[in-house]
């Protein structure tokens, strides 16, 4: 994890933040849009970066814990969003061990993260946002499926293991959509992404067969 921190951090140039600031939120989100909390809520937006996706759920009235461990992305982002609604937390997985001393959000969102954590260390992880998530809250992840830019390295992901994964610690899966990517650029290399969104009931269920 330690050489894909220092990638961001190596690439973390004006002109990237720039890019990552203009991509539009409800775009990103479209898959899973319908799902978000609607009422105030506590939302964990994991691996934060610039705080753009923070920045918009704060805006709709939610108080958003922002947890970013590449301080070239974290302290610009605290300066473009400085919102009361935002805490900012230097913190990373799998263990997120400051994270879960907030307690239990009503969301816990992972845009753009899974992809870098490595096979071996996805089970803790998992652990990890199932105790961030409240029961009855939900867990909304994008799983990045092509190349991933230099610098920073990318693992392959299996929606129907993380699903599975999930399913252990008591997650039900309430949609799974398959997208391309909105950014021109990382379409014509390929890229596309998987969408899940996993309700926190507390009930293990039946594990979805491996393709």
């Amino acid at each position: 994890m330690d050489d894909i921190l220092k990638g961001y951090a190596e690439a973390a140039t004006p002109e990237l933040i720039s890019r990552f600031e203009n991509l539009d939120c409800g775009a990103v989100y479209a898959p899973v849009i319908d799902l978000l909390p609607t009422t105030p809520s506590r939302i964990a937006d994991i691996g934060s970066g610039t705080g753009r996706d923070a920045a918009w759920f704060a805006a709709q009235g939610h108080d958003v814990l922002a947890v970013e461990p590449v301080g070239e992305l974290r302290e610009p982002g605290m300066q473009l969003h400085s919102s009361e609604k935002i805490i900012w937390l230097d913190d990373t997985l799998p263990a997120l061990t400051r994270a879960r001393c907030y307690g239990a959000f009503d969301l816990v969102a992972l845009c753009g993260v899974w992809h870098h954590i490595h096979h071996d260390a996805r089970r803790a992880a998992m652990e990890s946002l199932s105790a961030m998530t409240a029961t009855g809250g939900l867990l909304i992840m994008s799983l990045r499926h092509g190349p991933a830019p230099e610098g920073r390295r990318a693992f392959a992901i299996s929606p129907a293991e993380t699903i599975n994964e999930a399913a252990r610690l008591g997650f039900t899966l309430i949609r799974e959509a398959e997208v391309g990517s909105i950014q021109a650029g990382n379409r014509a290399l390929g890229v596309h992404w998987t969408w899940i969104a996993l309700r926190k009931t507390g009930r293990t269920s039946g594990l979805l067969q491996q393709p």
